[in-house]
Formats: C-alpha cells, sequence, structure tokens
C-alpha cells in the first residue's frame, strides 16, 4: 500500500489503512483533529452531516516540504479504527507478521472438474466448495495473522476457542473450514463398497444399513436450518452414533460447552453445584480424557458427515416443493457416493492401505 501502510483486519470490520505499525504512531481521535485548526498556515472548515464528521482544508499558501509532510501524517480516514479485541489466553505476534496468509484451501483427494456426479454440478461444487472454502480461510486469515493460532490446524483452532465466547467469530469460521472439508472427503465420485467388517458393526448398532440410511436421510431432512449430521464412534463403548450440529457446532467433545464467567444458576462451583463439581473433579484421574467433558457428554469420533446447508444443495436440488427434489433427495443421493472404505479407517475397522514406492527393475528383471 502507499506510504507504507498495513492493511489490518479486525473481527468483524472493514480493511482499512492504518499506520499504527509504523514507528508507534497513532491514529488522532476526533477531538485531536480538532485542534489542526491551530497548525499555522491551516484554515479549518467543518461540515457536519448526520452520519459522520469531515475536515476540508484550505490551504492559503504553499507551505515548505517538511511542514507537508507534518501535515500528510496527520491525516486520518473518516472510519474509526477499533481497537482489536482478543480472548484469554490469545497471544499477539509482532506487526511485520500482518501480511502471512498461512491458511489456504486444501486439496480433495478426488478432483471434480464437471461437478460431482449425481450430486453437485459443476456452479454447485464451486459454490460450495471452492468459493466457500476460500471465503472461510481468508476470514480464518484476517482473524488469526499475528496470533498464535495462525499456524494451527482448523480443527485446533475450533477445540481451542470453542470455550472462549470472545472468540465466537474466530470458531465459526474455523470450525465450518474443518467440518466442510470432512464433508467433502467423505464421498468419491462413484462411491465404494461397505468393508464386511464395518458392516457388521454397522447392523449391530442399527439393526440393519438401510435403517442407518433412513435413520441418517430422515434426521437430515428434518433439521430445520443449516448443519451437519454426523455418523460418530463413542470412544468408550466403540459404538456407532448420529449426532448432529446446527450452524458451525463441532462434534468434538472439546468443543462441546463454552465456560461462561458466571452461571447465574449454580454461581459457578460455589454454589448449589458444588458438590457435583467436587466429584467431577475427584473421578478426573480415572476418567481420563473424559475429565473435560461437560455434564452428560460423551467423546466420540466423527467417522462421516453431510453437511445440510442450503447453500451446498439449493442450486442443484431446488426447495422440494410438491415433492420433487429438496434437501430429502440431496441426501439420498449423496448416500449412494459414500466412500465407505475411509469410513471404515476412520472408524478403526479397517487399516489403511499400505502406500508403495516406486523401485527401479534388479538386475535379474533386467538381464
Amino acid at each position: 500500500m502507499p506510504g507504507g501502510l498495513v492493511a489490518v483486519l479486525f473481527p468483524g470490520q472493514l480493511q482499512v489503512p492504518t499506520a499504527q505499525c509504523i514507528s508507534g504512531w497513532q491514529p488522532p481521535s476526533a477531538s485531536e483533529a480538532l485542534s489542526l485548526k491551530k497548525v499555522p498556515g491551516r484554515k479549518p472548515t467543518r461540515t457536519e452531516s448526520s452520519k459522520r464528521q469531515e475536515f476540508a482544508w484550505a490551504d492559503p499558501e504553499p507551505s515548505p516540504p517538511s511542514q507537508r509532510q507534518h501535515h500528510k501524517a496527520m491525516l486520518r480516514t473518516s472510519l474509526r479504527i477499533p481497537r482489536q479485541v482478543l480472548g484469554a489466553g490469545l497471544r499477539v505476534a509482532a506487526c511485520p507478521g500482518a501480511s502471512r496468509h498461512l491458511h489456504h484451501v486444501p486439496s480433495l483427494t478426488h478432483s471434480y472438474p464437471d461437478g460431482v456426479p449425481n450430486l453437485l454440478s459443476a456452479g454447485g461444487f464451486n459454490i460450495a466448495w471452492t468459493d466457500y472454502m476460500t471465503l472461510m480461510t481468508e476470514k480464518l486469515n484476517a482473524l488469526t495473522v499475528g496470533t498464535e493460532l495462525e499456524d494451527k490446524s482448523t480443527k485446533t483452532i475450533a477445540l481451542m476457542t470453542a470455550r472462549e465466547p470472545s472468540q465466537a467469530p474466530i470458531f465459526n469460521y474455523a470450525s465450518m473450514a474443518h467440518n466442510n472439508h470432512f464433508f467433502f472427503e467423505g464421498f468419491s465420485p462413484t462411491g465404494t463398497p461397505m468393508p464386511d467388517t464395518l458392516r457388521s458393526e454397522l447392523e449391530a448398532n442399527f439393526s440393519s444399513i438401510e435403517t442407518l440410511r433412513r435413520e441418517f436421510i430422515i434426521t437430515a431432512s428434518a433439521m430445520f436450518g443449516p448443519g451437519f449430521v454426523w455418523l460418530v464412534r463413542t470412544n468408550a463403548t466403540n459404538e456407532f452414533r448420529i449426532l448432529t450440529t446446527y450452524l458451525a457446532g463441532s462434534p468434538y467433545s472439546g468443543a462441546h460447552w463454552r465456560a461462561q464467567p458466571t452461571d447465574m444458576n449454580t454461581r459457578g462451583n460455589e454454589g448449589s453445584a458444588k458438590s457435583y463439581f467436587a466429584n467431577q473433579a475427584a473421578a478426573a484421574s480415572a476418567r481420563g480424557p473424559a475429565a473435560n467433558l461437560p455434564p452428560g457428554g460423551i467423546d466420540v469420533s466423527p467417522v462421516l458427515c453431510l453437511n445440510t446447508w442450503e447453500h451446498v444443495w439449493l442450486l442443484d436440488w431446488g426447495v422440494g416443493a410438491g415433492g420433487a427434489g429438496g434437501k430429502m433427495a440431496y441426501a439420498e443421493s449423496w448416500w449412494e457416493l459414500i466412500d465407505w472404505e475411509k469410513v471404515a479407517e476412520k472408524a478403526g475397522v479397517l487399516r489403511p492401505k499400505l502406500k508403495t514406492a516406486d523401485r527401479a527393475p534388479a538386475a535379474a528383471d533386467r538381464a
């Protein structure tokens, strides 16, 4: 940017130039701007309006170069730049790192130049994946630049910010980027057969694969609002269950609840729930990772995900008026493309395929 200005983005604000990183200079306030009328050779003219105040300067005579540079440095934009609000424990790096963009749109396992067959057209895929993920990473970069979160994965950022109400914007963009990537990695152009080991375990939990399919599709169709439908596996009992999260909600137990400053029902750990919190702390060592769970929560690992946000399916499937198309038809078509081998790998019931390396032919082969 001209003049060595650095563009800094703050949560929920416009991108405007600021010189705060230049020799510690701070832009003047409105009251300080009024004092500029005392500068020799400058006659201020103030125009008032209902929305903003602008200062038009009349220069009666040329000023020396040094004085002109002084006046140029004192000019400021008409937009007020609020202070950056960071959550507790979020460290800020130096200003020179403000131009880095460490988060980017990840590459998918499969390529979809013409869209996802029988699911998303080329235009639908471009909106649901390319454009949307570009937006999520741009927002995430803007909110985390110069902080300790800028080089963390989207899952890690979501877990680190989920319980901080002041970090809700960062959590939303990070969790949405992670969830959407999880969704697109869960299917393939043609789908894959379900491994027998996974089939037997799913049938033990849902009685049949058809029951699981119906439950998944009906749950997605019944969601009144955007979100995700997950197939998860409980880490304690290895059972499969269906879980729904709305908006940018995360399926991970570390993001299930937020620690508010004051619980008006129990007044924290000194109120009517004091005995409960004491029992939780006493049993923490026995529970291991479950010690960080919210009351009644369970620790799960997601293995499959269906995105029910309208921007994913509305373009190609419509709203479903008259029983034609809609979210249910979209979910039914998605089911036929599930990569069940990848689901089995995430569930831990199928060993990942071993990678092979090309080798030069042996001497006997070359003879």
